[in-house]
Formats: C-alpha cells, sequence, structure tokens
C-alpha cells in the first residue's frame, strides 16, 4: 500500500468514477484501475463494486475511506510540522471561501497577504460554507472562510470575525417596499427566493418565522446572492439579503423589532498541524476583530 494508491482510492470513491478520478490525479484510465486492482490484491478485499458505468463502495471499501484520509492527513500534517521549522511563509496554503465572502469580504486581505508573503501559492477553493466544513473535516483545505454554523462540528475551531446583519428585501416599485407598516405574515404572503435549504443562512431566516408559526412561500432557490439580489431587483420575489449588497437595485423592506444576523469567520481542524502561511493568514483575519 503506497500513498498514490490510496490517493486514487479517495479520488474515485470521493467522484464515483475512474475515469474522473483519472483526470483529477493526470493519469489514464488504466493506470488508475492498475492501483485499485493492486491495492485490492494487496488487502485481500473488493473496495468497489463496478455495475455497468456506477462505481460505488463496497462495505470494506467504506471502511478504508475513513483511514485512507487519516493516512494521508498525517504525512501531509507532518509535513508541515517540519516545513514549519525553518519559519519561513512558504508553500502552498488551500483556502476555501463561499462566493459572497470571497467578493466582498477577502479582495484586500488577499491583496495583503500576497504582497507580504509572495513565496506562498494559495490555491483558493470557492465552496458553499457547507461543503467547505467538509473540506476542513477532510483534511481537503486548511483555512475555510465562510459562514459560520451556529453549532460547529467538535473537531471544527470556529473564529467569528464579522458580523453580517440580514434585511429584508425588495424591488423599489414591490408592494412590500410601500412605506406603510409591514408585519412577517405580511411578507410571508408574497413569493420569495431563498438560498437552498441546506446553507446556514436559510436556516436563520427559516426559524424566524418558525417562531411567529409562520411558513415562507419560497418559489425559488439558489446559493448565490448575486443571483438572488439580481431576481429581487427586478420584482419577483424578496429575499433576505447581506446589508453590505444594498443599494438602489433593492430597498430594505420595514419590519419595525426584527433584526437577523450571521457570523462570518474561519474555521480550521483541531487536531491538524497549521503552516506558518496559514497562521500568517489567521493573523490578518484576527486583526479584522
Amino acid at each position: 500500500m503506497d500513498l498514490a494508491t490510496l490517493s486514487a482510492f479517495i479520488a474515485i470513491a470521493e467522484t464515483g468514477s475512474f475515469s474522473t478520478a483519472g483526470e483529477r490525479l493526470f493519469l489514464t484510465q488504466p493506470a488508475v484501475s492498475k492501483r485499485i486492482a493492486s491495492l485490492e490484491s494487496q488487502l485481500g478485499v473488493r473496495l468497489f463494486d463496478r455495475l455497468g458505468r456506477e462505481v460505488s463502495l463496497t462495505e470494506a471499501g467504506r471502511a478504508l475511506l475513513p483511514r485512507a484520509y487519516q493516512i494521508l492527513a498525517v504525512l501531509d500534517d507532518t509535513r508541515r510540522a517540519l516545513t514549519n521549522l525553518t519559519g519561513e511563509v512558504t508553500g502552498r496554503l488551500t483556502l476555501a471561501t463561499s462566493h459572497h465572502i470571497g467578493l466582498h469580504r477577502l479582495p484586500p486581505l488577499l491583496r495583503a497577504f500576497t504582497r507580504a508573503y509572495p513565496q506562498v501559492a494559495l490555491d483558493i477553493q470557492f465552496l458553499d460554507s457547507e461543503v467547505a466544513y467538509e473540506e476542513i473535516l477532510h483534511g481537503r483545505a486548511e483555512l475555510a472562510v465562510i459562514t459560520l454554523a451556529p453549532e460547529p462540528h467538535s473537531l471544527v475551531r470556529a473564529v467569528p470575525v464579522w458580523n453580517d446583519p440580514l434585511d429584508f428585501v425588495a424591488a423599489p416599485e414591490h408592494p412590500l417596499a410601500s412605506n406603510g407598516p409591514i408585519s412577517l405574515a405580511d411578507v410571508a404572503r408574497h413569493p420569495a427566493v431563498f438560498p437552498g435549504g441546506n446553507t446556514f443562512t436559510h436556516g436563520i431566516v427559516q426559524r424566524l418565522f418558525q417562531a411567529q408559526g409562520l411558513t415562507p412561500n419560497i418559489g425559488m432557490s439558489t446559493n448565490y446572492m448575486e443571483t438572488i439580489k439580481m431576481m429581487v431587483s427586478i420584482g419577483l420575489a424578496w429575499s433576505v439579503l447581506p446589508r453590505t449588497m444594498l443599494d438602489n437595485q433593492v430597498v430594505r423592506i420595514p419590519l419595525p423589532g426584527i433584526q437577523l444576523n450571521r457570523q462570518l469567520g474561519y474555521i480550521l481542524h483541531t487536531e491538524r498541524t497549521l503552516s506558518n502561511a496559514a497562521r500568517a493568514f489567521m493573523t490578518l483575519l484576527d486583526q479584522q476583530i
């Protein structure tokens, strides 16, 4: 069993395809198949069921997967620990972030970081915040700057950096944009466009309605805040957006006594040795608090 073979195993498990795994690893499909055949021979078990084009983990494969992650994580951790001894801020920093934060919060920090540490190769992955949690847990990203979960995983350290107020918004000509008194019940009767149901932001808004025994009329959903803003601005629906995105295209819906907030910040795995590059970037983030 070697690291290259384990990497091939993980790539197939994650993609569900030998050919796609080969593309990720810059290998031909026969080369990937050969590695898996060798691994199965060494372990004496079948790791994947191949039914036509469908590839799925066997029971043995499911048992091996978390251990394969752990083996590669220990190796990466060892490399970082040894590299850190030099004190130099170099190497690769894999940073996961949401599209919204990447566009509206990180540019000044990324500019300062790249100027201060030109020897660091930044690998920035734009992901939904919920997906970024999995990337941190599985060791595929070293640091993630995202919308923080209400209850983080026990192996995740979450550090709040920005308080992000959320406002109910509509197009200027929308009925909800009138100057008269508006209640949450009034809002619930109109079509809405929401972040996807699996997102932390969706949960924040949904809990507000549930607390008042209401159900929002969700006609559409998307995880991209810029897309939500566009659909709101043309009058298709109301929504909830970060206050930092408000301009003359949308207006706040006046809801006295209601203020939603979410926390933006960074997360890391508590059992992972951080590179000097990650620590340097965390210092920049901590300066924003």
